[in-house]
């Protein structure tokens, strides 16, 4: 499975910003796909994931109510739906694709989304 993250940029306080995770090679193996981040000198920390049928969701309560995730099956594409941003939101972004629920196994490169105050 490879994953390409893309959508990242910069963009002030208070705006919107959708970040996508496109999915190729052995995609029926998925289970679930999750969105972190990684702030500068900050451990990466889980933002958000959703199971591949679509049907359970799970967020960080840091983007509880601003950040949406959601997929489409037939694009093999997973979005993150950011509103409201804030400067602590800023990082670099990156999807992960799990084939189980013991852990992620496979990462994207990344996307930096930067927001200004």
């Amino acid at each position: 499975v490879q994953l390409q993250a893309s959508g990242g940029g910069l963009v002030q306080a208070g705006d919107s910003l959708r970040l996508s995770c496109a999915a190729s090679g052995r995609t029926f193996s998925i289970y679930r796909t999750g969105w972190f981040r990684q702030a500068p000198g900050k451990e990466r920390e889980f933002v958000a994931r959703i199971r591949w049928s679509g049907d359970s969701t799970m967020y960080a309560d840091s983007v509880k109510g601003r950040f949406t995730i959601s997929g489409d099956n037939a694009k093999n594409t997973v979005y993150l739906q950011m509103n409201n941003l804030k400067p602590e939101d800023t990082a670099v972004y990156y999807c992960a694709a799990a084939l189980d629920d013991l852990g992620y196994n496979y990462w994207g490169q990344g996307t930096l989304v930067t927001v200004s105050s």
